[in-house]
């Protein structure tokens, strides 16, 4: 079973995740802590439960997702995994399957824990909305096409967001109006 924290970090509230499992292995979800206090607060989480970061994941290379990659890769002797390819990634302890979603940012991958029913999107899809399109790399259309793949997951799929709240695809499917 995988348990999941979450921060809140920059001036943009970008989400960086911690999911553990039972024998205290983490993975980094973005890693977006831009002061040196978001740091240290990060850090003392990772010492205070006794984990062991054994990967960084990046959802895309926005700088409010990227901001403190240097500093988990230099803290925890991590190289951050970004655009890996679709499909099944090699970490151990965890399932973790990628989903290419362009349109936010050409870069864009969603990460999809099936047998948890957990599902990162970045600012892919977030509850209610989607990432904004109008920014280098961004591309509406793109993006619609990507988020079609998503509404395939299970409904009862969490959604864990860039941004916000999380939400499920249940929810997604009847209140997003872009899906």
């Amino acid at each position: 079973m995988v348990h999941i924290k979450t921060f809140y970090f920059n001036p943009y509230r970008e989400c960086t995740y911690v999911l553990t499992d039972d024998a205290n292995h983490a993975i980094i979800i973005d890693a977006g802590m831009y002061e040196e206090h978001e740091q240290q607060r990060f850090a003392a989480y990772i010492q205070q439960e006794q984990l062991t970061p054994i990967a960084l994941l990046i959802t895309h290379a926005h700088p409010d997702h990227v901001c403190g990659q240097t500093f988990v890769e230099q803290t925890y002797n991590l190289n951050a995994i970004i655009q890996p390819d679709e499909g099944q990634l090699d970490i151990p302890y965890f399932n973790i399957h990628v989903i290419a979603t362009p349109g936010h940012k050409e870069d864009a991958v969603c990460y999809h824990l099936p047998d948890d029913n957990i599902l990162f999107t970045g600012d892919t899809l977030f509850q209610e909305s989607i990432g904004r399109t109008d920014l280098p790399g961004g591309d509406m259309h793109t993006l619609i096409c990507s988020l079609k793949k998503l509404v395939l997951l299970p409904e009862n799929t969490q959604v864990y967001p860039g941004h916000g709240y999380p939400t499920t695809i249940a929810h997604e499917k009847l209140y997003n109006p872009y899906l």
